[in-house]
């Protein structure tokens, strides 16, 4: 059987295709993290085991299928709902191969279609199949297959959707949904191709378009803002294929009724999913008015804006996400290879050029006016997929400019296919390897191992809120630890919570509550009325501090009362007002990585200093310098041991002061606070040897 022979098994993509799956998985699989991660996951993983409603814009078909993941009996619920993750983005792999297969097998077909003389067959046995076959030279369909599997296997080993199939997150269904809609779309065009002239023609391909439209409106339920960035590339597609014709007849209505249908289906899961009151129900979207403003996540709103200043500090940034995603930045083979892809495309077939252009375009002249700090790379998803493709069509290319003996063809073809994915693979494996990823979860060990019973925390630390909110509601652990999440106390929703969650809280300052929570209201109907009005703002913000002081008070008559370091470090801020009278009002004594407040200025004793920190410094977890933990999390543990050190110095107590500035320096030995404290306290416990008789 030849090897260009189109029965042969191992010359069908989809085998290929399965192969990148299976490789994909076992890797995603083998670098799964154990437990809930940091960023979103504890919220995410919360809101799909008990079908509640996620963070705008809620993520419904995300949700579903996660929870179906999160009910399977093995592992805990955490690991399943993260190997959802490694699933989806497994399976986009196998779809980057399926999508640059197609595109070359496209790109065949147009140039046969326009070549002089070239030599075709036409079947006319099966009436249905009538289409126009090529004639390829002995190694084309070979060279389709490697470049394919290259840029699947590429695509695999970036470093951003390889982050993201180890934890519980959206991005990589996403990814998944794209590429789908991609490989339908290609898949139809080509069919239009080859049966092009037959009047019969969109009789047997037009279920393709349909397809693609069907999964474009389900991607819309994932992340709705990433896949709605595909749509000039695929109306670059379809103009390319049908012309102008297509945008003023039938088919495109009953395309997009086809979008607007599966849209609306996947999004009627939030009013539902809210009217069974779940466990956690961000926004509440019952009502029409909440369901838009959650669909559109109108509280993100604020990031969004366009500053000519900011967008080199923007292009800056994303020229480095650029450069490490497919191996070291100083060695960016795969974007040579995505130069090549382009510069072929732009020569050969401008359909491909301006499709992977429009894909480009879109997604960063979005991304480039969204100022958010966490999960940017994910932004840039739609971008690196392009460059995958692009990278596939560019080693096909390079293959192409060679013709092969069959004692050779082996030989080159094997070092091709490995040649793009080895130095990704390489380059992000330490950043991206989480099998010992216990960061999130030692941090809330480390917070609730702090706590007495019955204590209340108040955070403004998301990287606490959502692992502790995965820590009580999923796995049971100590459910008599009240946390409240600051933040969140200017939505209203979130009282509906507080109120299931900790009701002899609630009640104890449910005047206070009530007062807030009208005028919470009152701003989230019209916030605009309070930013035009100074005393409408002053207004709330007096409430708000009103209803916090009260919780604080009820509670310390009751248990104790814990913050983080961010409520008493901070001074500016929409949260001041409060930093300053927890500050003016109570002692902050460090215990752990928290603060525990006492009305005195008395000493307390911190307690023991256990804390767990894996990951954080010992070499098993490597951070890019934006890496949350790098920025959030290992601030927090070297500031709270500074803390704890300067605390006890203050009383005299020099030698447990010196281990807690001696473990913040074993956590980061140029830590310029914890140096000064160990200096500072080792010269007082030498003068205070010296004045003892």
């Amino acid at each position: 059987m030849g090897l260009s022979s189109e029965h042969s098994f191992f010359s069908r993509p989809a085998v290929w295709a399965g192969l990148v799956f299976i490789a994909s998985l076992v890797l995603y699989g083998y670098t799964l993290a154990p437990t809930v991660t940091l960023v979103d996951s504890g919220e995410l993983i919360v809101a799909a085991r008990s079908l509640g409603v996620a963070h705008p814009p809620g993520f419904p078909l995300y949700l579903i299928l996660a929870h179906i993941a999160s009910v399977l009996p093995i592992g805990f619920v955490a690991q399943r709902v993260n190997f959802a993750s490694a699933l989806f983005a497994a399976l986009a792999c196998g779809m980057v191969t399926l999508v640059v297969a197609e595109l070359l097998k496209l790109n065949e077909t147009a140039a046969g279609l326009h070549r002089p003389g070239t030599k075709t067959v036409r079947k006319e046995k099966r009436s249905s199949q009538q289409a126009t076959v090529v004639v390829r030279s002995e190694f084309s369909q070979l060279w389709i297959l490697a470049s394919a599997v290259a840029a699947g296997s590429l695509f695999a080993c970036g470093r951003t959707l390889w982050a993201y199939a180890t934890i519980a997150e959206v991005y990589t269904l996403n990814s998944l949904i794209i590429l789908a809609v991609f490989f339908f779309l290609l898949r139809w065009r080509r069919r239009m191709l080859e049966s092009r002239g037959f009047a019969s023609e969109n009789a047997h391909c037009d279920w393709l378009l349909y397809l693609a439209a069907v999964l474009f409106g389900l991607g819309l339920g994932v992340h709705h803002v990433t896949v709605a960035l595909t749509l000039p590339a695929l109306a670059a597609i379809v103009y390319q294929t049908e012309g102008v014709k297509f945008f003023r007849g039938r088919r495109l209505i009953f395309a997009a009724l086809c979008a607007i249908g599966a849209l609306l289906v996947v999004y009627s899961y939030l009013p539902f999913a809210a009217a069974r009151e779940p466990i956690l129900n961000w926004g509440n979207p019952r009502s029409l008015h909440a369901i838009w403003a959650h669909i559109t996540g109108r509280q993100y709103h604020v990031f969004l804006s366009f500053s000519p200043g900011n967008i080199g500090i923007q292009l800056t940034q994303f020229g480095g996400f650029l450069l490490r995603e497919f191996g070291p930045p100083r060695f960016p083979v795969a974007l040579c290879f995505a130069v090549v892809g382009i510069a072929t495309a732009f020569k050969r077939d401008q359909t491909t050029f301006f499709f992977l252009l429009f894909i480009v375009l879109a997604d960063i002249a979005y991304v480039l006016n969204y100022d958010i700090a966490e999960d940017k790379d994910a932004y840039y998803l739609p971008t690196f997929i392009a460059v995958a493709i692009a990278a596939g069509l560019g080693l096909h290319r390079l293959l192409s400019w060679q013709k092969f003996n069959r004692h050779s063809v082996y030989l080159i073809v094997a070092p091709a296919i490995l040649l793009l994915p080895a130095l990704p693979l390489a380059s992000n494996w330490r950043f991206n390897n989480r099998r010992h990823y216990f960061i999130a979860q030692d941090y809330v060990e480390n917070i609730l191992g702090s706590v007495e019973p019955y204590g209340l925390l108040l955070t403004l630390d998301w990287q606490v809120a959502s692992p502790m909110l995965y820590a009580r509601e999923i796995e049971q652990r100590r459910s008599d630890v009240q946390m409240i999440d600051v933040q969140l106390l200017r939505r209203s929703w979130y009282f509906d919570y507080l109120k299931r969650a900790y009701p002899e809280l609630f009640e104890r300052s449910r005047d206070k509550i009530d007062i807030y929570l009208a005028e919470l209201k009152q701003w989230e109907r019209d916030p605009s009325a309070y930013a035009k009005n100074p005393t409408l703002t002053q207004n709330i913000a007096s409430k708000f501090l009103a209803m916090c002081e009260s919780l604080v008070t009820s509670h310390l008559a009751v248990a104790p009362v814990y913050v983080t370091t961010d409520l008493i470090v901070l001074n500016q801020g929409p949260h001041a007002d409060l930093t300053n009278w927890l500050k003016t009002n109570y002692q902050a004594v460090p215990r752990g990585v928290i603060f525990q407040l006492y009305p005195d200025q008395d000493f307390h004793d911190p307690g023991p200093l256990r804390l767990q920190t894996r990951g954080l410094a010992d070499g098993t977890i490597r951070f890019e310098p934006d890496d949350v933990g790098n920025l959030k999390v290992l601030p927090v543990y070297k500031t709270m041991l500074v803390n704890r050190g300067r605390y006890l110095a203050h009383f005299g107590q020099h030698a447990p002061a010196m281990e807690a500035f001696a473990q913040a320096l074993a956590l980061d030995p140029t830590f310029d606070l914890a140096l000064a404290g160990m200096k500072q306290t080792m010269a007082e416990r030498e003068k205070s040897g010296r004045s003892q008789p």
